[in-house]
């Protein structure tokens, strides 16, 4: 019998980490995973040659081919967030519906340099109403967009969070996480109130 002051177990939640590819998030899992983050990772030979765009991202060796799997507990929230990262490119997008089952949420991380790579990830969770929030990875020597010019590039509403990070940074991946979280909660408290 368990001791009427032990903390409860964490509160188990599921987040997708989407995007292009080659936005950064694998680096968005691994820099966070408490664990030895699972990942998928595989060079890329000749047979990607004319299927994977390498614009914006020549020195990529490696590509995502199933997903990425990563732990972060959040121990002040009693949440322990679980990350499924998605591979970014279109013949591996089956495996999207898998992922997403039991999902709480996503980020969905954008190149600014590339931006209509996110495109499939918005149409993919505004169509099956899954909250989400856009996460503009900040690469060295880009520029850096306004919120505001991001959320009008995509035709977001003002509902949905746009933030700026930078996936090597495990604070910044946090605070993207946080915002994650507090989109699915106001998600769910606006579907209880209807």
């Amino acid at each position: 019998m368990a001791s009427p002051h032990a903390p409860a177990d964490p509160i188990p939640l599921k987040i997708l980490i989407a995007g292009g590819f080659a936005v950064g998030k694998t680096t968005m899992v691994n820099s966070v995973s408490e664990v030895r983050p699972l990942s998928t990772e595989a060079l890329m030979t000749m047979a990607s040659v004319g299927i994977d765009d390498l614009t914006g991202a020549s020195n990529k060796t490696e590509t995502t081919v199933a997903f990425d799997f990563g732990r972060i507990s959040f121990p002040e929230e009693n949440l322990r967030l679980y990350l499924w990262g998605t591979p970014g490119q279109e013949r591996f997008w089956f495996w999207w519906d898998e992922l997403a089952a039991g999902a709480i949420g996503a980020a969905v991380v954008v190149d600014t340099n590339r931006l209509e790579d996110c495109f499939p990830a918005v149409d993919y969770f505004l169509s099956r109403q899954l909250p989400f929030v856009v996460a503009r990875n900040q690469f060295d020597g880009t520029y850096e967009y306004d919120p505001a010019e991001v959320r009008d590039a995509l035709e977001l509403g003002p509902d949905i969070p746009v933030l700026t990070f930078d996936a090597r940074i495990p604070a910044s991946v946090k605070r993207v996480l946080i915002a994650v979280v507090a989109q699915a909660q106001t998600a769910r408290a606006q579907s209880a109130a209807l």
